[in-house]
């Protein structure tokens, strides 16, 4: 084999290595650029914890409001049955009146 054979299989050689790397940098390129152009996918959100304490306080503040508002319809109740027997009682007395005259 002669010099310039091997010179020509080697150029041959090294023609089809420099494609290959051609290729393979095309190849990298277009990975990249897909990559680059792909959403990236949200952070999950995380859930907070069980908190106790936040719903024993909650709970607490609902039953005091609702004691609250039961012991202000007892008042209102009384109140309206104190206006009643006054008015029954007024007139009573206004029906007496009248009758004396």
């Amino acid at each position: 084999m002669s010099d310039l054979e091997k010179a020509a299989r080697d150029a041959v050689d090294a023609a089809a290595n420099t494609r290959q790397v051609e290729m393979i940098a095309a190849f990298l390129a277009a990975q990249q650029l897909l990559n680059a152009q792909q959403p990236q996918q949200p952070a999950p959100v995380q859930r907070q914890e069980f908190n106790a304490t936040k719903w024993l306080v909650i709970g607490g503040v609902v039953v005091s409001v609702g004691l609250v508002g039961a012991l202000f319809a007892v008042a209102v109740a009384i109140g309206a049955v104190s206006v009643g027997i006054l008015a029954l009682v007024l007139r009573s007395m206004w029906a007496d009146v009248q009758k004396g005259r």
